[in-house]
């Protein structure tokens, strides 16, 4: 039978990296492609297109105060659904707009479509997998933003080499259709429990239980000092709203660097970036299985490490070698923390309160994300350049890392 040879768990997984290269790959990691010809076409300042930016996660923080309740009223699986049609309908009718605020809204209504596909989807991680395995599995899931990112470096500059001033409407379209489809897909392969289909977690039957053992014994030495599950939460959404108001600044604006800033061609900027999205796809599975051997606390350090080079190099001003570096550093860690996060709430917390705690961590997340765009825009605008930007990033990922260093989690629960 299929499930003896193939645990329906890696369905999931791979439905998992479908929704996501939808919801995040292209809902929003697209957008560091799309702004400069946008910008052009409508003359959009830099605070104008951080304003946009910020509106996605205006509606991805909606969501995540929505999300909890949407998962208890539709399940998870019509509740992805729900967000990639969002996802979808918006992006395509963002290419039929030609007005700033116009095109806010609706981007405002694809971060909340956004919200709801990812913070379900990665909720799923504790329900179809057991610990040992909950890294590798989000970061497997994970490989979908650096597909997004791989598709819109390939067909955007293409689009606005082909359809000049249009490129970037046609690139909004193209990219709904394909969201609305991957929401048919998924909706097709996507079940909310093992008990569905008459399954275990995968790993609960492997005859490793000796292995396991040791690795939940040995968990348990790691985790130190009890705490109270808000005190879990703050914590780690902190790490988590460091994160994202970093990370969104460098995704958004990078592009942007290298064509205004630099003078690259936007296809040679395209050619970075669709390089950065391929480094990126292994990245939540490298750094996600690290931290099933070796701990959550050493992955999210060394991957704030790698973080803070990157954004010291495109702050540094050395020329492209020191930003082709930087986007390289950024390429290989890019989407490993939220693998990391969502495995580390799955460690501690019980099946029923583990997606719960997710999207109160994701608020943190959230409000990084709204933060970062606006301010990163407003500054470049009054200094002439990104590089204030970066280095106020690198800075806030100096501060992750003292944060992650000072985590001791809650008392271990397999």
């Amino acid at each position: 039978m299929l499930h003896k040879k193939l645990h329906y768990a890696w369905i999931i997984v791979l439905s998992g990296a479908i929704t996501l290269f939808s919801c995040l790959g292209l809902g929003r990691f697209a957008l560091g492609m799309l702004l400069p010809s946008m910008g052009n076409s409508l003359q959009l300042s830099y605070t104008q297109m951080g304003i946009i930016s910020t509106g996605n996660f205006m509606g991805y923080l909606f969501a995540v105060l929505l999300c909890h309740h949407l998962i208890r009223k539709l399940g998870a699986r019509y509740a992805i659904f729900l967000g990639l049609l969002l996802v979808g309908a918006s992006m395509f009718f963002i290419s039929l707009s030609s007005h700033f605020v116009l095109i806010a809204i609706l981007y405002c209504i694809t971060g909340i479509g956004s919200g709801a596909a990812n913070i379900t989807v990665m909720s799923l991680v504790a329900h179809w997998f057991t610990v040992q395995h909950r890294g590798r599995a989000a970061g497997f899931m994970i490989m979908g933003n650096g597909l997004g990112i791989v598709a819109s470096g390939a067909l955007i500059p293409w689009l606005n080499s082909t359809w000049l001033d249009d490129g970037w409407k046609i690139g909004w379209g193209t990219f709904g259709l394909v969201v609305i489809i991957a929401a048919c897909i998924t909706v097709l392969l996507f079940r909310n429990t093992p008990a569905k289909l008459n399954l275990e977690p995968y790993g609960h039957n492997d005859s490793t239980s000796k292995n396991t053992t040791t690795t939940e014994s040995s968990t348990s030495r790691r985790h130190e000092a009890p705490k109270s599950l808000r005190q879990l939460i703050v914590h780690i959404g902190s790490i988590y709203f460091l994160f994202g108001f970093t990370y969104v600044v460098y995704a958004t604006f990078i592009i942007t660097t290298l064509v205004e800033q630099y003078q690259f061609s936007e296809a040679d900027a395209g050619s970075l970036w669709m390089t950065m999205g391929v480094l990126s796809i292994f990245s939540g599975a490298v750094f996600g299985s690290l931290s099933d051997h070796l701990g959550r606390k050493f992955g999210l350090t060394l991957v704030f490490i790698l973080h803070t080079l990157a954004y010291a190099l495109a702050a540094s001003e050395l020329g492209t070698l020191a930003l082709f570096i930087s986007m390289a550093l950024f390429g290989i860690s890019a989407f490993s923390i939220p693998a990391i996060i969502a495995a580390t709430i799955s460690d501690v917390l019980p099946i029923e309160e583990a997606g719960k705690a997710f999207g109160y961590v994701t608020f943190f997340f959230a409000m990084g994300q709204i933060t970062g765009p606006t301010l990163a825009g407003y500054v470049a605008e009054q200094t002439g350049s990104f590089t204030s930007s970066y280095l106020l990033c690198a800075c806030a990922t100096v501060l992750a890392i003292v944060l992650t260093t000072l985590f001791r989690p809650l008392t271990h629960r397999p």
